[in-house]
């Protein structure tokens, strides 16, 4: 099978040019490896600073005419949907043979007539936009690659703007404050600006309506805004949905607040299929200080901004609005490799050259073809609903309590982060193991101390004490244990060796008289597992450690 490779074009636009390009040489190495042919328009990676030379070292061939490339795909690579090409003075649908396959960015939602324009020239489109955004399709998922880098952009874009430090400064002259940056939704391109602003020093915060994303916020340093008015905006597959009128009211209030606070604003808030929500009104816009910066994300889809003009630099009540809708081809290197190894991918999975099928069974390729075999197959349907589970059979004396059973216990759609009823039964088991082994140690250690003890009063004595001790170190041990937080576990099994010494000594001690004596065989197993315990604390440690060697 040949796969082409061409120019992207812009139309007639002069900006912003498309400097991406949908195969670098890197991936042609490892699309030439799925048993593909391939075929490089000349100059396709220029702007992306990969010139034709790469490709052909990469075993790609140089097409001269573009034209031909474009008519002897069976699979056509693209970033930009397909649009005119004004120097080939055709369309690009038109330039491919019939029952050709395209993938790349497409947005049906948005362009209905070339959805239609594709489905008569009996075009298989998959859209990238459109991968279902499930953990297995991870590697496939280009929207969050290209997020990633136009969230980085975009501060960048604001501090070339921005007439101050970002970082704090204390100067001989005076003291300079840190911006103030607030980030409008905090997907994978707020979350990027996010950290990229906190590493250049600025005090960070962000709004979304989805209050799952609160930890992720938080983690990075950030201050989590919420209004009063409660509603989750978890609109499932890392998007927000619409939210309610008092909702709305209660957020706009909030950002008026921050307009009067804030240096820079980063809105990112988009809504698959519509037009991106306005959230930064031209009022608010006025509440901020002048060289303030507004960087709108969203400017392609409309924008979340009264005042952002597309692809323009806007100065309003000296505020700077960016509307730049090429941010992530500004770094056109990164973008292009990243986006052709989301496409290797989805390439991959689809069988190669040599098993190559458009699967319908697979939930990836059914969920990114818009169009296939002269049919339309944007949206793709519904996924059916999971049969709910049989309710537990019970004594018909108690329907209250049958009902109660069969009643499904609400779970938040939000990534995991609501825990329905059998999460919490998991994790009540989960806490109770520990506790039934200690239970278990205690009585045998009960039982061989009682056989050693003797029925002498002194010796029971000295038993009891020692048997208190060893009970209440044990049910103490687990409970701190057990509630120091997963992510600490490895610096607290470091930290653990100073214990497990103390063990050794302690064990070293009572290993004196008969090996046949409980006491001596209790003594030898402290030691033994406390050893190992260092040893692995150690190694764990070394471990740990080298993670932050450069």
């Amino acid at each position: 099978m040949r796969i082409a490779v061409v120019r992207e074009a812009l139309a007639t636009d002069p900006l912003p040019r498309e400097t991406r390009v949908a195969a670098t040489p890197d991936s042609i190495k490892r699309l030439k490896a799925l048993g593909f042919e391939i075929s490089v328009e000349s100059g396709a990676g220029e702007a992306a600073n990969f010139p034709d030379a790469l490709y052909v070292a990469a075993g790609a061939t140089i097409a001269a005419d573009a034209r031909e490339n474009y008519a002897a795909a069976d699979i056509l690579l693209k970033v930009r949907p397909l649009r005119q090409r004004d120097d080939l003075d055709a369309h690009e649908v038109d330039l491919l043979r019939v029952g050709a396959t395209v993938l790349g960015f497409f947005y049906p939602g948005r362009n209905a007539e070339l959805l239609e324009r594709a489905r008569a020239r009996d075009l298989t489109v998959l859209a990238m936009e459109c991968v279902p955004r499930i953990s297995r399709a991870q590697k496939m998922d280009a929207l969050s690659s290209q997020a990633n880098i136009a969230g980085y952009r975009a501060v960048l874009e604001a501090a070339n703007r921005f007439g101050s430090f970002f970082t704090g400064q204390m100067t001989a002259a005076g003291k300079v404050p840190p911006a103030k940056v607030l980030v409008i939704g905090a997907g994978v391109a707020g979350l990027a600006a996010l950290g990229t602003a906190k590493g250049l020093g600025a005090i960070i915060r962000s709004f979304d309506t989805r209050a799952a994303v609160r930890e992720q916020i938080e983690s990075m340093g950030g201050e989590f805004l919420e209004v009063t008015y409660k509603e989750d905006g978890d609109g499932g597959g890392g998007y927000a949905k619409e939210m309610s009128p008092a909702f709305l009211e209660a957020e706009y209030a909030l950002f008026r607040a921050q307009a009067k606070e804030v240096d820079i604003v980063i809105t990112t808030a988009l809504i698959p299929g519509k037009p991106a929500p306005k959230l930064w009104f031209k009022d608010m816009v006025e509440l901020m200080k002048p060289g303030s910066v507004v960087v709108d994300m969203a400017a392609e889809s409309g924008g979340n901004c009264d005042v952002t003009v597309a692809d323009e630099v806007v100065v309003h009540n000296g505020v700077i609005v960016l509307g730049f809708t090429d941010l992530a081809g500004r770094l056109p290197t990164t973008a292009s490799n990243l986006y052709g190894q989301n496409l290797v991918h989805l390439l991959t999975d689809m069988g190669g050259a040599t098993g190559w099928k458009v699967d319908f069974d697979d939930e990836v390729v059914r969920g990114a073809t818009v169009t296939h075999q002269g049919a339309i197959t944007w949206p793709p349907p519904a996924k059916p609903a999971a049969a709910p589970a049989a309710p537990a059979a019970k004594p018909a004396a108690a329907p209250v309590a049958v009902a109660a059973v069969a009643a499904p216990e609400p779970v938040k759609a939000s990534g995991g982060h609501g825990h329905g009823k059998v999460a919490r039964e998991h994790l009540g088991s989960a806490r109770t193991a520990p506790l039934t082994w200690v239970s278990f140690a205690i009585l045998v250690v009960a039982y061989l101390g009682l056989s050693t003890a003797g029925t002498d009063a002194s010796g029971l004595h000295h038993f009891a004490q020692q048997l208190t001790i060893f009970v209440l170190s044990c049910f103490v041990g687990v409970q701190v244990i057990w509630s120091v937080t997963p992510a600490l576990h490895t610096p607290l099994m470091s930290v653990t060796n100073a214990i497990s010494g103390i063990i050794v000594v302690g064990g070293m001690l009572h290993m004196h008289g008969d090996l046949a004596q409980p006491a001596t065989i209790l003594a030898l197993l402290a030691v033994l597992f406390a050893t190992i315990n260092i040893g692995g604390g150690f190694l764990v440690t070394r471990r740990m450690l080298r993670m932050f060697h450069k």
